[in-house]
């Protein structure tokens, strides 16, 4: 059975932070700004055309420079869009998967101290070498398991509720595709449990290469009422050999229909930052922003 919307909106109504928003769209992503100060990166923030940010460098318990970085991007309109904890829940190695795992909670810990709008992960690897590699038993039931059981951990260590956990898709790794999202939700169980959503990381074949529009829509339909936040990037095919393989790239240079993509963030019930990520230098993230903001514009989409 998959989630339904009243248990969507009954997590939204539990949520402070979410609010009706309109047709607007938050974009974001790094700046170059060589600063610890909350008030200058914000600004920084605001100067180079970011609604939406990372959290900066911070502890929940470093009460002082929580509440500066609270007040810096609220005073600049600038959400607080997640705190990344990249790691991996799925170690082999015990002792390093009971650090990493306290090291996500102690994430969600401050991505609620700074209400942001989610803390996110990917569900990890049994791969020794590579946190985010393939490995037989990634897709197992074992990893599933695995997967709900260090959600609930970290959400009910915190029990958050001015902000959600997440886990982003990546190929190879939990959950299984969009219905094995919608699995995963339903198993952890916990309002305070959404979705990062990355187009990119879904798209694993020639097929959805090429009718990535389709896909896009699909993803909005099937997993929209839980989406927190979105990655943006793009992807191109690259010659190698008879394998197949697509390269990041910079939004535009590729093959990743964003007037799809940018007309379903467009219908969320919330507006729903878009982090520019993975990219060379700030010039690329120039070049991605105003690729992103010509086809928002074509569509005649507002950002915030």
């Amino acid at each position: 059975m998959e989630p339904t919307r009243r248990t969507f909106l009954t997590a939204l109504s539990a949520a402070p932070f979410l609010q009706a928003a309109g047709r607007r769209i938050r974009l974001g992503g790094p700046i170059f700004l060589e600063s610890e100060d909350p008030e200058e990166l914000a600004r920084e923030h605001r100067r180079v055309g970011h609604s939406a940010a990372t959290c900066p460098k911070a502890t929940a318990d470093d009460n002082d420079r929580v509440r500066a970085i609270v007040k810096a991007f609220a005073g600049q309109d600038v959400v607080i869009a997640e705190v990344g904890a990249w790691v991996n829940m799925l170690d082999p190695d015990s002792e390093k998967r009971r650090t990493n795992l306290k090291y996500v909670t102690d994430r969600l810990a401050l991505a609620e101290a700074v209400a942001a709008r989610c803390c996110v992960d990917i569900a990890g690897s049994y791969n020794p070498t590579t946190w985010y590699g393939l490995h037989p038993k990634n897709y197992s039931q074992d990893a599933f398991d695995a997967t709900v059981e260090n959600c609930r951990k970290v959400i009910d260590a915190i029990k958050p509720t001015r902000t959600k956990f997440s886990i982003e898709m990546q190929v190879g790794l939990q959950p299984r595709g969009l219905d094995g999202y919608l699995q995963l939700i339903k198993a952890v169980d916990r309002t305070a449990f959404g979705v990062h959503l990355d187009i990119c990381n879904g798209i694993d074949s020639p097929d959805r290469f090429y009718n990535n529009a389709a896909y896009i829509r699909e993803c909005f339909r099937k997993l929209g009422p839980w989406v927190l936040s979105c990655h943006a990037k793009d992807l191109a095919w690259v010659a190698d050999g008879y394998n197949l393989h697509f390269a990041e790239v910079v939004p535009g240079r590729g093959e990743v229909d964003y007037r799809a993509y940018l007309s379903e963030l467009s219908k969320m019930p919330v507006e729903t930052p878009l982090l520019l990520e993975h990219l060379k230098d700030a010039d690329q993230y120039e070049e991605g922003k105003r690729h992103i903001l010509k086809v928002g514009a074509g569509l005649g989409l507002a950002f915030a």
